[in-house]
């Protein structure tokens, strides 16, 4: 194949025209180096999924901590509560703190 058949070939041709190749620029300018690219926004899209995760979990928390708090409004649970948590203990009362081993040999 000479040059000259191959630069009659379909392909080529359509290639070679200045439309294609502009728009081919254009196409790879707007995909790689342009401010507003495709992978910054790819970048920013990635972000925004985190963010929302993370707005999702907190506000789950937030839920949670307002029934333990509304729970700690009842005087037998709040002290359930402090000696769960705190290991509070009332007046000549002895506290026994049992750990498991849990450690397998």
């Amino acid at each position: 194949m000479t040059f000259k058949e191959f630069k009659e070939h379909e392909i080529v041709s359509f290639i070679n025209n200045r439309y294609v190749i502009i728009f081919l620029l254009f196409l790879i300018w707007m995909l790689f180096f342009d401010e507003n690219s495709y992978m910054n926004h790819r970048e920013l899209d990635k972000e925004i999924d985190k963010i929302e995760k993370t707005n999702v979990y907190y506000k789950n928390e937030i839920n949670h901590d307002n029934k333990t708090i509304n729970n700690l409004n009842d005087p037998d649970s709040l002290e359930k509560f402090a000696r769960e948590e705190y290991k509070m203990k009332r007046k000549e009362e002895d506290i026994y703190i049992i750990e498991f081993d849990t450690i397998k040999e």
